[in-house]
């Protein structure tokens, strides 16, 4: 199974995503995380933040997904996701797929800005910003809405009934 968790920077994707894996692995059943900002260190960050390298570097992450999926090995994965063509092709390609939106308000995400993108946006220093200067097209149809405009507990409280879905997939 592959568990797609999609929201904008700050969202708590990967925290989320660090939280599932370790109730899975918990378990006794093995899973693979994978994070957009890790898949860009492994491979060299050799693409821009453009639309161009966003656009490749979710390509890879499809297709990262695909390879681990065929061979039966479940992975969660943590990405922004602004290529709704992507989400359609996870949902065409990978045997067991559940996406999981993290719907946080652009003013909490400002708040939050834990790696400086939204101070940094707003002093003029970057773009491509998702979500800002960068369009970020809602999904339309999550198998999972979560709005995290609270706790962190609140967030994470959604862990273990996620890592159910991961533990049944193959049982």
């Amino acid at each position: 199974m592959v568990v797609w968790l999609i929201g904008l920077s700050g969202a708590g994707k990967t925290t989320l995503a660090e939280t599932l894996v370790g109730t899975v692995r918990a378990r006794g059943r093995q899973v693979v995380l994978l994070d957009g900002d890790r898949v860009r260190e492994l491979f060299g960050n050799d693409l821009g933040h453009d639309l161009d390298g966003r656009r490749r570097n979710a390509e890879r992450i499809c297709r990262l997904c695909a390879f681990l999926d065929a061979q039966g090995i479940d992975v969660v994965c943590a990405i922004l996701s602004i290529f709704p063509e992507s989400r359609e092709w996870c949902r065409t390609h990978l045997r067991q797929y559940y996406e999981v939106f993290i719907d946080t308000p652009i003013e909490v995400l400002r708040q939050r800005d834990s790696k400086g993108l939204y101070a940094r946006h707003a002093r003029g220093e970057i773009r491509d910003v998702a979500g800002l200067d960068l369009e970020f097209p809602r999904p339309s149809s999550p198998d999972l809405l979560i709005v995290n405009n609270g706790s962190l507990d609140a967030l994470l409280a959604h862990a273990p009934a996620i890592a159910d879905r991961i533990c049944g997939a193959g049982a």
